[in-house]
C-alpha cells in the first residue's frame, strides 16, 4: 500500500521536478521545435514538452498514467493546439498503420516495459518517410566502472522510477527495430546524476524497403 502510494501520488511529482532540469530542458527545445503537424507523443508525462511544440497543430498525448496527466492539466489548458489525451499503451498503439508523420519520445524508451514491442508499434503507425524524434538517458559506452553501476542499481532504479532502466542500449534497441538514423547525437547533460547522465539525441525514420 505504501508503494501504490509512492507510485501515484509522489513519484509523479519528483518526476515533474527531476524532468525539468535546465540541460534537459534545452534538448526538449532542440528536439522539437523543427516538428510540424499532427504529432504524438509517447509517454506524455506532466506536459513539460508542450512550450517548444511551435509548428504543431494536433496532438496526441499518449500517458497511460491519470495522476501523471493530472499534473498536466494546467499546461495543457494554455496550450494554442488541441491535445487529445490517449490512455494506452507504447506496447498498442491504437492508431492505423502509416498513419502518422511524427512520434516523439523523451525520456519514455527507457520505461517501457517492452520496448522492443514499443519500437515495432511506431514503426507500424509511421508514415514510410515518418520520423521518430528521440532523446533518452542510455547506457554508459564511455566508462566500465559506470556501466558496471547501472547494472548494479538497475533493479532498485526501475522500482523507485517507475520502470526506468538505468542501462537500456537505445540505438541498439532502434537498429533491432529496423529504424535508420537521420540524426544522431550523444552528449552528457548538466545537473543530472552521473549514473544517468549520457543522452542520446535522434532522429530516425524507416529502413527503406528491399523488394
Amino acid at each position: 500500500m505504501i508503494y501504490q502510494f509512492y507510485q501515484r501520488r509522489v513519484f509523479p511529482l519528483l518526476l515533474d521536478q527531476v524532468m525539468q532540469t535546465a540541460s534537459l530542458m534545452d534538448k526538449r527545445r532542440e528536439l522539437l521545435l523543427p516538428i510540424e503537424g499532427e504529432v504524438l507523443e509517447i509517454g506524455f508525462g506532466t506536459g513539460l514538452n508542450l512550450p517548444f511544440y511551435g509548428n504543431v497543430n494536433e496532438l496526441y498525448a499518449l500517458e497511460p498514467s491519470t495522476e501523471i496527466y493530472h499534473l498536466a492539466a494546467e499546461r495543457v489548458l494554455h496550450t494554442p493546439f488541441h491535445v487529445k489525451h490517449i490512455q494506452s499503451s507504447a506496447e498498442k498503439l491504437p492508431f492505423a498503420d502509416a498513419s502518422l508523420d511524427h512520434i516523439v519520445s523523451t525520456w519514455t524508451l527507457c520505461s517501457v516495459a517492452n520496448v522492443d514491442q514499443a519500437l515495432a508499434e511506431i514503426y507500424r503507425v509511421l508514415k514510410p518517410t515518418g520520423t521518430l524524434h528521440v532523446v533518452e538517458h542510455v547506457k554508459n559506452t564511455d566508462s566500465v566502472k559506470i556501466q558496471r553501476w547501472q547494472q548494479l542499481l538497475a533493479p532498485i532504479h526501475k522500482r523507485l522510477a517507475d520502470g526506468c532502466h538505468l542501462n537500456r542500449d537505445i540505438e541498439n534497441h532502434l537498429t533491432k527495430a529496423k529504424f535508420k538514423f537521420v540524426e544522431k547525437n550523444y552528449f552528457d547533460a548538466e545537473g543530472v546524476p552521473v549514473l544517468a547522465q549520457k543522452m542520446l539525441l535522434a532522429r530516425v525514420q524507416k529502413a527503406e524497403q528491399i523488394h
